[in-house]
Formats: structure tokens, C-alpha cells, sequence
């Protein structure tokens, strides 16, 4: 018996892939303020782990292999499964200007995830930024693109365009979870995120931070500073000293 077309419809398009988790996007999502992304401009991603306890840092095999441009924006979060680019590519679809592209690429060390084509794709559309836990491939022609990129690594073997994937939903890119619209700061020291729930309270006491450390480091080139909290915490410790 013949099947009719309602029946068609139903199948996917490739055996043996379903809908539902592995196959999801979020179109729309919470972003922060532009004024407020624009004020974490000037403040470099070692203050921002010190002010984050150190937990939300990216693993430090992921930095920009492209150029030493600072990148800053919200997240657009892709997870894919490792070696394969469909969702990337929808992506620059559903990203809006400004974004920032975060995709967990499962750390995979054969596949590139992106090049230079789809990095073309993503600064025509806007897009400020790549962060892939993952490779690329041809790095000359996005460097040719001026395209930040920050990823772990570089293979000639590209990506498979199958699925599954997901777009804006919570992801795990370098060992930290990253919602979507949080707040992607990334330079030469490499990447770290700021909970777009906690970013307002954290630029008040950065910038108290930034203030103080510039007035420490005036003092410094002077030559005027101490030790003695070294001391104290050796003290603490019960430190011997040996003078023999």
C-alpha cells in the first residue's frame, strides 16, 4: 500500500534523526541593555574572574587565533554535535547584530566547525565573534575576513552538515555553562562571561575595583607598597624560617 502525502510529511528528512531535543531553536531571547554590554568595553577579563570568584573564566585552551581584537556582546548559543555545522549555519540566522556566536563543539579534535565562508557569512550579518570549544580551518582566509575567532585549534578537516544541534539554549563552551544573552568578554588574556542577571551589580563594583587597583598601581611605579599581608598569611600558616 502506497503512502499518502500526510504520511510523507511526518518522516524526517534523514533516517533516523527526530525533532525535539538535539533539534531546537529559541528565536527570541533576554539580552542585556546595549549601554550596559558598552560599559564592560574598557575592563580586561582578568578583573572580571577576579570578581567572579575565578568561576566563570573559559578553560584557557580556548583563545583568538585570528587577530588581538577585544570582543564584547551577548551570547548566541549553539550546542552541535561534534564535527557538524548545520546549526552554525542557522545560527547566523537567528543571531542579531552584536551577538556573539558561542558554540559547544564538544572539544572535538578533528572536525573544523566553521571557516573562512561562514565567517564572511557572520560579519555581513553583523555578528561580532565566534567562541568555539572546537577547531577551525582555514585560518589565512579569515584573517584576510579580520574575523575574531577563539576556538582551541586549527584542522583542514571540515564539518559535517547533518544535526543534530540546538540554538539558545544553555550550553557548556570551555567548561563554564553559558546561557543565552549573557555577556561575552573576551581578549588576549581569553574569555570570560558575565551572567546577564548579575552584570549590572558586578560594573558597579568593577569599576570601584578599577579605581582603587589604578591608584595601587600609581603607588607601585613609585616604589611605594608592602608585603606585609604576605607575612600574615605565612604567620597564619605557622611558616618556619631557616636562616642556616
Amino acid at each position: 500500500m502506497k503512502s499518502n502525502n500526510k504520511d510523507k510529511a511526518l518522516k524526517p528528512k534523514y533516517k533516523g534523526l527526530h525533532p525535539g531535543p538535539g533539534f531546537r531553536i529559541r528565536r527570541n531571547i533576554e539580552r542585556p541593555v546595549k549601554e550596559l554590554i558598552e560599559k564592560y568595553k574598557d575592563i580586561r577579563t582578568p578583573h572580571i574572574s577576579d570578581l567572579t570568584n575565578r568561576l566563570y573564566t573559559f578553560d584557557s585552551g580556548i583563545k583568538n587565533l585570528i587577530n588581538d581584537k577585544q570582543i564584547l556582546g551577548p551570547a548566541c548559543t549553539v550546542n552541535v554535535f561534534p564535527g557538524d555545522n548545520l546549526m552554525v549555519h542557522k545560527s547566523l540566522d537567528i543571531a542579531k547584530p552584536g551577538d556573539i556566536v558561542v558554540i559547544n563543539a564538544g572539544a572535538t579534535s578533528i572536525n573544523a566547525i566553521i571557516g573562512e565562508l561562514v565567517c564572511y557569512k557572520a560579519k555581513y550579518r553583523g555578528i561580532a565573534a565566534f567562541v568555539i570549544d572546537g577547531l577551525v580551518r582555514d585560518v589565512p582566509g579569515i584573517k584576510e575576513v579580520d574575523f575574531p575567532v577563539f576556538a582551541r585549534g586549527v584542522s583542514p578537516i571540515g564539518p559535517s552538515h547533518r544535526g543534530p544541534g540546538e540554538i539558545n539554549y544553555p550550553i557548556s563552551c570551555g567548561g563554564i555553562v553559558v546561557n543565552p544573552g549573557d555577556i561575552i568578554c573576551g581578549d588576549e588574556n581569553g574569555v570570560t562571561v558575565v551572567r546577564k542577571e548579575l552584570a549590572e551589580e558586578l560594573l558597579e563594583r568593577l569599576i570601584k575595583k578599577e579605581n582603587s587597583l589604578q591608584e595601587y598601581i600609581a603607588n607601585v611605579e613609585k616604589g611605594i607598597f608592602s608585603n606585609e599581608w604576605i607575612d600574615e598569611v605565612l604567620d597564619a600558616a605557622n611558616c618556619e624560617y631557616n636562616d642556616n
